[in-house]
């Protein structure tokens, strides 16, 4: 018998009484989302006003950036998939997002883990995720990302809070009384 009541309660995801991994699954099937996100936008290109950033942590292991962005943003940047891109690749095998951006004229490739990626976001239509960086066998319960003030690496016109875009599932989960 299926049980549509939300039983959550505070800021957990599920109850900790649950022997099922289910918000590590969320996760993954969110992560899932971006990646097909940018799987298609590599081999279509960015249609309409579409456009996406990337929040990821500079300092998470594999993360390959310049050494000078490395130092500018020692924790955590926010990319810009919008205008002046290339080679978007997303190698699903290896766990790995790469693209090529100019950062002061100068073209560089990023590559970034699936993982170290805490934030995805298309203000184009108000669509944003936000994820638990960590290692696949890793617990990475309680990690959270502040998004407020993140820096913009590539420019837009105007960059839109994404934490105030976070697509939440409260609003379509049923309230009511646990039946019994």
């Amino acid at each position: 018998m299926a049980d549509d009541h939300d039983h959550t309660s505070g800021d957990e995801t599920f109850p900790s009484t649950s022997l099922l991994p289910y918000d590590h699954w969320l996760d993954d099937a969110y992560r899932g989302v971006m990646l097909s996100a940018l799987e298609h936008v590599s081999r279509e290109g960015l249609a309409g006003e579409h456009h996406f950033y990337l929040t990821f942590l500079t300092d998470f292991p594999g993360v390959d950036i310049p050494s000078r962005l490395r130092a500018q943003y020692p924790h955590e940047m926010t990319i810009v998939l919008q205008h002046q891109f290339w080679d978007l690749k997303v190698d699903r095998a290896a766990g790995t997002v790469s693209v090529g951006l100019s950062f002061g004229g100068v073209g560089s490739i990023l590559v970034i883990p699936v993982r170290a990626i805490t934030g995805f976001a298309d203000p184009s239509i108000r669509f944003s995720l936000q994820f638990e960086a960590g290692e696949p066998e890793e617990d990475t319960t309680g990690a959270e990302t502040e998004h407020a003030g993140a820096p913009q690496a590539a420019g837009t016109d105007a960059q839109e809070d994404a934490a105030s875009q976070v697509v939440s599932l409260d609003a379509f989960r049923r309230k009511g009384p646990s039946p019994a």
